[in-house]
C-alpha cells in the first residue's frame, strides 16, 4: 500500500464532485483509494493490474501539484507519458530567491511556462515549491533542461533558442514517422 500526501486546498480536486474523480482513479488505475481530507493522507491498495497500480502515486501527486484529473489521468492513457516533479528549494538559498526563480521560469504573464508547453509538447505546472510536467521522456527532459538552464540564471532569450531547437527535433522526428 502507498501513501500519498496532497495539500489541503487540493484534496477537494482529488475527490471531484460527489467522488467522480476519485471513482475514475480508482477504475482505471485498478486501485482502491482511502482519502482522509483533514490530513490530506491518501492511500493507495492495489486491486488489479500492479503496472496500473504503480501509477496511481504519480496521478494522484500530479493532481495535488495543480495539473487537472484529465491531464493527470493521461500517464494512464500513454504508457509513454511521465510525471516528474522538480524541487525549486533544493535550486534556491531562501524565500526571496524561491520567488524570483518562481517568476524567472513562469515568465512574464505567464509566457515562459506557457512556450516550455507550446515547444515541447508536455504539460507545466509551477505550484508552491515545485514544477511539476507530465509529457513523453523526451518531452519532460526538454522542460527539465530549461528549468535548469532558467534556475542557473541564463538569460530567457538562450532558454527560448533551447527549446526551439527541441522543438523542430521533436517534430522533425514525428514528421519522418509519418511521411513513411
Amino acid at each position: 500500500m502507498n501513501h500519498v500526501k496532497v495539500p489541503g486546498d487540493r484534496i477537494g480536486v482529488v475527490i471531484g464532485e460527489g467522488g467522480e474523480t476519485m471513482r475514475e482513479i480508482e477504475r482505471r488505475a485498478e486501485v482502491r483509494l482511502d482519502i482522509d481530507s483533514e490530513s490530506g493522507s491518501v492511500a493507495i491498495d492495489d486491486v488489479g493490474d500492479p503496472v496500473l497500480g504503480m501509477q496511481a502515486p504519480d496521478i494522484i501527486k500530479a493532481i495535488g501539484r495543480g495539473f487537472t484529473p484529465a491531464v493527470a489521468m493521461s500517464i494512464l492513457d500513454n504508457d509513454l507519458r511521465t510525471f516528474e516533479l522538480i524541487d525549486l528549494v533544493a535550486h534556491t538559498r531562501n524565500k526571496n530567491e524561491l520567488q524570483r526563480q518562481k517568476g524567472r521560469l513562469i515568465g512574464e504573464n505567464g509566457r515562459t511556462r506557457e512556450l516550455m508547453e507550446e515547444l515541447t509538447g508536455a504539460e507545466v505546472v509551477i505550484k508552491g515549491t515545485t514544477l511539476g510536467v507530465i509529457g513523453q521522456p523526451e518531452e519532460v527532459q526538454a522542460v527539465r533542461r530549461a528549468t535548469g538552464m532558467l534556475l542557473d540564471g541564463a538569460p530567457h532569450g538562450t532558454v527560448y533558442a533551447f527549446l526551439e531547437r527541441k522543438h523542430n527535433e521533436l517534430t522533425s522526428g514525428f514528421d519522418v514517422r509519418q511521411s513513411g
